[in-house]
């Protein structure tokens, strides 16, 4: 083994997807955290203490998860204690921690930089802002607006993600990078979507009511991307980095430019099998735009 490289303990076989249950996913892959975490301690004792408080010292990733963020997202007149409470009320919900096992999932097989779970877990601060965001969304629909917004402003403080308490988010999500996202009160992101940093989906004026992007499933939007208007991005779509997208993107087909062009013509636009919100595949249409850069 290299010199400085970690080696982490062997996995276990994972739950398929056929038979195994939400639960029996979020089991496994909390236990992959913890042996990861005992890992990282063993071998780099100044983390120890960090690692034992954030991760190892927990029954669950519930328990983990609210105890970190209520860490990152306190101040002065918004205690932890609060926050912990708060974050461990709403992870009490299944779905909200059968997206967050989603979202981990979804940093560890697509992006080649994140080296485990508990590094996800731990670091990704795209990550921590959907999982704040999460909390924030279901205080929105439970009527709880002015600890939703307070909750949205410290997360757009903290994490340099602003996402809108009533933005409605799939799971399988992955913000890469995540720095000047930026998502409307009447977004709807679906699942297994991969969206890079300095991404926007606003609206286009001052107009109220829906107003902002609906981006489908497996759906890839690449850095500094800008989507405004209630446009529909259909399933499996591609937004080149830096375009500028005014109208709907139909299913399977990339958008590229300023303002964005479907690559191959309107009439017959370039179509890839893969799912791009998985597959990060930002090249593929190259050939066909020779003269645009991702």
């Amino acid at each position: 083994m290299p010199a400085g490289e970690i080696r982490y303990p062997s996995q276990p076989a994972q739950p398929t997807e056929l038979s195994a249950s939400s639960e029996d996913d979020e089991a496994w892959v909390w236990e992959q955290i913890k042996a990861e975490a005992r890992c990282d301690a063993e071998s780099e004792p100044a983390l120890a203490s960090y690692l034992y408080s954030t991760i190892l010292s927990h029954s669950s990733l519930e328990r983990s998860l609210s105890f970190h963020l209520a860490n990152k997202l306190c101040s002065s007149t918004l205690l932890s204690t609060l926050l912990y409470d708060l974050f461990l009320n709403a992870f009490s919900d299944v779905a909200l921690r059968s997206a967050a096992v989603a979202d981990l999932r979804a940093a560890r097989e697509r992006d080649p930089a994140c080296i485990s779970f508990s590094h996800c877990l731990l670091n990704y601060k795209g990550f921590l802002a959907c999982q704040a965001h999460r909390v924030a969304h279901k205080l929105w629909t439970q009527s709880r607006k002015p600890l939703a917004l307070a909750l949205h402003s410290r997360i757009a403080d903290v994490f340099a993600v602003d996402i809108h308490p009533a933005a409605k988010i799939g799971k399988g999500i992955l913000f890469d990078h995540a720095t000047g996202v930026v998502v409307g009160e009447t977004a709807v992101i679906g699942n297994n979507v991969s969206i890079l940093h300095h991404v926007t989906l606003g609206g286009t004026g001052k107009m109220g009511g829906d107003r902002h992007p609906k981006v489908g499933d497996g759906v890839l939007i690449g850095a500094g991307a800008t989507i405004l208007g209630n446009v529909k991005i259909g399933e499996g779509a591609k937004i080149g980095a830096g375009s500028v997208v005014l109208i709907e993107v139909p299913a399977r087909t990339t958008a590229v430019g300023n303002p964005a062009r479907l690559v191959g013509g309107k009439e017959r636009p370039s179509k890839h099998e893969d799912v791009p919100g998985e597959s990060m595949d930002h090249t593929s249409f190259m050939s066909e735009w020779s003269d645009y850069i991702i």
